[in-house]
Order: structure tokens, then C-alpha cells, then sequence
């Protein structure tokens, strides 16, 4: 019996020590950020991604807003239908209710930013909202303001 516990022992830090080079492998292989210049429209991520919604422009605002506030990842979409989460706006590592994206939300705006991309997910860091160009996806007159919940 005595001869057995050594062997698992063994065995047991050969599992440990494959685990902590695993864990380290995949640690290594974390992409580098990437440095972009991006414009597209502020979006709320739950809406754009359901369809529940329009979730685009003027008809969209107001639940955009909501939806931040209660915490739904904001995002940006590009024109060609890129999307990307935003982690970060203004040094404000605050995404959940930030103040800063409230303000932007459905605005189309142009950044620099760090991109980070993993795992097939696009996740930016912006440094700076270079030009916040407002409202400019007028959809309103087509779908009507969407009330929240209906």
C-alpha cells in the first residue's frame, strides 16, 4: 500500500504540472490589441442581436438608453454590419451604465480604439470619440418610436 501513494502522488502532480502549462499555453496565445480607427452607430447589443427591436437610429433611442442603463453590453456597428462590444470609453473602464456611452447611444460616432478579438468576439477599448456625428440613422419615420416592452 505503501508503494501506491507515491505513484499516485505522482500521477497527481503530472495532472497539476499539465494543467498550470495548459492554462499557461493559453494564457501565451491571447491576441496583441490591435490599434483601429472605426465609425459606426452606438448600439445596445441585446436589441441588435435579438431583432426584438429595430434597434437602429431615432426609432431605437430610448430603449437603447434603457438598455445600457440596465447593464446590457453597449456596442458599435460599423456600416458593413461589423459588430463590437465596448469594454471601454474615454479611460472609463465603467461599460455597465457609464454616463459617457449614455450620452453617445444610437449617436454615430467615429473612435480610436484598442481591438481585441477572441474567441470570434470583437471587444474594443476606445481612447477617444474623435466626432460624435449625433442622431443620423433617422428611422423614426418609418418604424415610429418603439416603446419599451410592447
Amino acid at each position: 500500500m505503501a508503494s501506491r501513494i507515491p505513484r499516485n502522488l505522482a500521477w497527481a502532480s503530472a495532472f497539476v504540472v499539465a494543467c498550470l502549462g495548459a492554462a499557461w499555453a493559453g494564457a501565451a496565445s491571447v491576441p496583441s490589441p490591435k490599434r483601429v480607427t472605426l465609425t459606426g452607430e452606438v448600439i445596445d447589443s441585446w436589441c441588435q442581436t435579438t431583432g426584438i427591436m429595430v434597434a437602429l437610429g431615432t426609432a431605437h433611442h430610448q430603449c437603447a438608453i434603457w438598455c445600457a442603463v440596465g447593464g446590457i453590453p453597449v456596442g458599435l456597428r460599423t456600416d458593413d454590419g461589423t459588430l463590437y462590444t465596448i469594454l471601454r470609453v474615454d479611460q472609463d473602464k465603467r461599460n455597465v451604465a457609464n454616463p459617457r456611452l449614455l450620452t453617445i447611444q444610437t449617436h454615430q460616432i467615429s473612435v480610436t480604439a484598442d481591438l481585441i478579438e477572441r474567441d470570434g468576439n470583437r471587444y474594443l477599448l476606445i481612447d477617444q470619440v474623435l466626432d460624435d456625428h449625433g442622431i443620423v440613422n433617422r428611422t423614426h419615420g418609418d418604424y415610429g418610436i418603439q416603446p419599451f416592452g410592447e
